[in-house]
Order: structure tokens, then C-alpha cells, then sequence
């Protein structure tokens, strides 16, 4: 296995990713040809649809996790070698796919984990038309009413949800706030499988926010995105986005090792409008 391939996903599967783990098949017979590989090996070795091949391999040359030397052959690309360093390039490779997807999407982008039974925002993106969202509640304390903690909840089991939510109460911060644990939980459990988790004015008003799941370790993380306007065509479009971008995300996560790092509040990290 690859350095990318041992630190992907343990126990816990990523939600609605599974293109995540068919790239690093594709990333493991890349990386274990260090002359090169062709389209034609790479499918006799992970037995993978034509179609689903081509959108792996694409998905790794975006991550800069593969590289084309010649017609249909592939080598190791930038990003995997940088893995095997001591990580701040890997960060920085992070970092740009973050800032990368903020312009994809228009608006401000957020990677959150779900660690030692809290939520915690460990990555954001934002930028002068991109602004990040008020954090006028803890997110710790708003799991129920933000798309960040509800991706986050919805990968945890019941137990783990009901004992969150007792240390948390289910504070209403709008009129568009759910209060109400077993309409929380159908919403959860209800929604469409690859379906963002929204958050449409019940954190704050004015704001509108979704989230993909996704897992680069053994604790539930997510993506997701902010706009600082109740347009639900807007956040349509943009979640739509999100969601197809959420790959190149979970992949950078990986390289950079981000399962293995304290988690840090927006305030302390360095991606911001200069990024």
C-alpha cells in the first residue's frame, strides 16, 4: 500500500466518496510503477470500469497525486512525494485544493472533525467575495442547527448522537432552528444517500450553509460550504459543487495527513483572503 493508501479511510467508510476509494486503488498500482503505467495495466490490476477508471485517473492528475508522461501512462504525481516529507508541503497542497474549491463554489469552504466528542473546525477557506460565517454561537454548541455538525452527526450511531446532543441541548438560535431531537434524527437518517446536509437560516439569519461527509481517518469529518444570502438557487448550485469537489478534498486531507494533527479553531489558521 501507498503512504496515501494506509492513512485513507480505517473502520468508518466515507460517505458518498466511494470515488475517493477507487482513486487510491488506482493511486496504489500508480505508485508501485515508479517508471510509469499504462490505462491498459492499471485496469488488469484494479478491475475497474472503463468509465470509473477514466474518473479516478482524473481525479488524481486534479490532486496532483498522478502525472501523464505519454499518451495513457502515469507516474506518482507531486503531491504523493510530499507526503513522504514532514507534511507542511502537504498542508500547503491542502491548502490550495481548499482555496481552489472556495473559487469552484463562490463562497467560504470549511473542513470539520468530529474529535474527543466535539465539533471543530480544522481548515477554512474565505476571501473578499467569499466571506466566512459569523461564529456568533461556538460551533461546539450548534452541531443541530449548522450543516457542519449535522454531517458530522449524521455519521455518528444513536448512542454517540444522544450523547452529544444531552451535553448540547437543542437551542433554538432562529425560528428556523430544529428543536425537536426525533425530527433532527429523521432528517439524518432520511435524507437521499450523496445528499448535502443543509443548514438553511438555523444558524443564523441570513445565512445559508451545506455539508458533504466525508472521513480521511477514524474520526467523521466533513466539507462544506457558507453564503451570506438566503438564496436557495444559489446554495443549489453551490452544494451541487461542493459535492463533486469533495473528493479532491478528501484526497488532499490524506496526503496531508490531516487525521494525525490537533484540530484547530478558524481563528488560528493561516488560510484566510491572502491565501
Amino acid at each position: 500500500m501507498t503512504h496515501a493508501a494506509r492513512t485513507s479511510p480505517e473502520g468508518r467508510p466515507a460517505p458518498a466518496l466511494e470515488s475517493v476509494h477507487q482513486a487510491l486503488r488506482v493511486l496504489e498500482v500508480v505508485n508501485r510503477h515508479s517508471g510509469g503505467v499504462n490505462l491498459t495495466q492499471i485496469a488488469r490490476e484494479t478491475k475497474l470500469p472503463q468509465l470509473v477508471l477514466a474518473r479516478a485517473v482524473e481525479q488524481l492528475i486534479r490532486a496532483d497525486l498522478a502525472t501523464p508522461i505519454g499518451p495513457d501512462a502515469y507516474v506518482a504525481g507531486h503531491a504523493l512525494l510530499l507526503s513522504e516529507t514532514d507534511g507542511g508541503e502537504g498542508r500547503g497542497h491542502l491548502r490550495e485544493t481548499l482555496a481552489w474549491v472556495r473559487d469552484a463554489v463562490g463562497a467560504a469552504v470549511y473542513v470539520a472533525r468530529y474529535t474527543d466528542g466535539e465539533v471543530a473546525i480544522t481548515q477554512y477557506a474565505d476571501g473578499p467575495a467569499a466571506p466566512a460565517v459569523e461564529e456568533w454561537v461556538d460551533f461546539r454548541a450548534a452541531a443541530h442547527a449548522s450543516a457542519v455538525g449535522k454531517a458530522l452527526l449524521t455519521q455518528l450511531d444513536h448512542d454517540d448522537r444522544r450523547d452529544h446532543l444531552s451535553r448540547h441541548p437543542l437551542t433554538p438560535f432562529t425560528t428556523h432552528t430544529l428543536t425537536s431531537e426525533r425530527v433532527l434524527f429523521r432528517q439524518l437518517d432520511g435524507r437521499p444517500p450523496d445528499t448535502p446536509l443543509l443548514d438553511l437560516q438555523e444558524y443564523a439569519l441570513g445565512t445559508v450553509c451545506a455539508a458533504v461527509p466525508i472521513t480521511a481517518g477514524r474520526n467523521p469529518e466533513c466539507v462544506a460550504l457558507s453564503i451570506p444570502v438566503p438564496d436557495p438557487g444559489r446554495l443549489k448550485q453551490a452544494a451541487w459543487i461542493l459535492k463533486s469537489e469533495a473528493a479532491a478534498v478528501l484526497l488532499a486531507l490524506i496526503v496531508a495527513g490531516s487525521a494525525r494533527r490537533t484540530a484547530r479553531r478558524p481563528q488560528d489558521t493561516i488560510l484566510s483572503t491572502s491565501a
